[in-house]
């Protein structure tokens, strides 16, 4: 194997890595949102779960900027300091006195995770023009295994921590979940090659070139942004809801909850790799069925009994999460390579400012249920409204293919227009 063959593998597997602790940090304080109650004297749950809305505004609110950067910059340093920012922000968080600076910790930790995906996506792109969805595939599985770990272990740990600290038993996971993200940081920038930038003309060639040359690929973008967003806002809900339907209308504590919300992402390590690859052969085809499925399953979430929670939870997240991947490769083989880093900044900004309002309006929803939150037929209006966002999202597969089309790369990517 060549130098070059060792660097792209290298690579990749070390973006997976920190792909892995990104996700930890989106879905840690999940299972947790009712001992923060406790603790911070909350009068509702929705303070606690808007939390992670705050903090998920904070990581796409500067995604574009992240962008521009992540096409003029070294990739390694982004990604290595984006990680530190956010492990620090979650070592904070743990140590919050109050809510103010508990939201002060997560918009930290939220403006740390924004470094990773521009950089990141961008860089797998170049390094694989062939192959994108199953390198982007490969990458989910550092996802899936973060989102896996974040919930089971901050479940389990402070199931396990609460008879000796009562309702603070939540910080003791966020605090060690945080350190440990920070010595990743660490070993990453000791391990990881480094991205060059390119040449001064490069650079300035990069920035000078438009991200759309006509209003109608504006057009497209915009559109195929705000569809995926409706998938977002669901796949942010269905962890949040999930949490609190377990928890109050089936009766599950922080750390069952945690090893069912763990049940999404677990399969999604096999699916990730799987459907990528088979989505370069045919993208829209395959995008689209697995989303389709998605659909039936989130609908038919609050109708089955507690029991089946993990099992539906495991093959909801085998088909939707690798939605992922296949439209991440979709959208960087539709723009050139020069401006992907901003194109993929700009599409995270839309979709997840828009789709991570999820997280405090569920718990909003919840919350005005009153004792009705005890019964899971109060639910089955919310999971219909979610499995109906995702179904609208496909109106985005469209957008996509128009504008690899339009932009004269249907060439360089024809097998995955099917």
């Amino acid at each position: 194997m060549n130098l070059a063959a060792n660097h792209r593998i290298r690579s990749l597997w070390l973006v997976g890595a920190l792909h892995a602790f990104t996700h930890v940090y989106y879905v840690v304080l999940m299972p947790l949102y009712l001992l923060m109650q406790r603790d911070f004297k909350f009068a509702s749950v929705g303070q606690a779960t808007a939390l992670v809305t705050v903090q998920m505004v904070a990581y796409f609110l500067p995604s574009y900027a992240m962008g521009v950067l992540a096409d003029r910059v070294s990739r390694k340093k982004l990604l290595g300091f984006g990680l530190l920012i956010n492990a620090f922000g979650y070592v904070g968080l743990a140590f919050a006195p109050n809510y103010a600076c508990a939201l002060m910790a997560v918009i930290v930790a939220g403006i740390g995770g924004s470094f990773y995906h521009p950089a990141a996506t961008a860089m797998v792109a170049r390094l694989y023009p062939v192959g994108t969805g199953r390198a982007l595939g490969l990458i989910g599985i550092g996802a899936s295994v973060g989102f896996f770990i974040g919930p089971i272990y901050s479940g389990w740990r402070a199931t396990m921590l609460e008879p000796l600290l009562g309702a603070a038993a939540w910080r003791r996971p966020v605090l060690e979940l945080g350190v440990l993200g920070v010595l990743a940081a660490v070993l990453f920038a000791w391990l990881a090659d480094d991205d060059k930038p390119g040449s001064v003309q490069t650079r300035a060639a990069r920035s000078a070139e438009k991200l759309f040359p006509t209003p109608l690929l504006w057009w497209l973008f915009l559109a195929g942004a705000v569809a995926f967003s409706l998938r977002d806002f669901a796949g942010a809900a269905m962890g949040s809801l999930g949490s609190l339907f377990l928890q109050q209308a089936h009766g599950y504590d922080a750390r069952h909850a945690g090893l069912a919300l763990s049940g999404i992402f677990l399969a999604s390590a096999v699916s990730n790799p799987l459907f990528g690859h088979l989505s370069d052969r045919g993208r829209k085809r395959w995008t689209g069925s697995v989303l389709l499925i998605s659909v039936v399953l989130v609908a038919a979430f609050p109708h089955v009994p507690a029991e089946w929670a993990i099992p539906l939870f495991l093959t909801y997240g085998f088909f939707f999460m690798s939605s992922y991947p296949m439209v991440e490769a979709a959208l960087m083989q539709s723009v050139p390579d020069g401006v992907r880093g901003r194109v993929f900044g700009l599409f995270i900004t839309v979709g997840g400012l828009l789709g991570n309002l999820s997280h405090w309006i569920v718990g909003e929803a919840v919350r005005r249920m009153g004792v009705g939150a005890q019964e899971p037929a109060s639910y089955f209006t919310l999971y219909g409204v979610l499995a109906g966002m995702i179904l609208l999202s496909l109106l985005g597969l469209p957008c996509l293919h128009a504008i690899r089309k339009r932009e004269h790369l249907d060439v360089v990517a024809a097998t995955t227009s099917k």
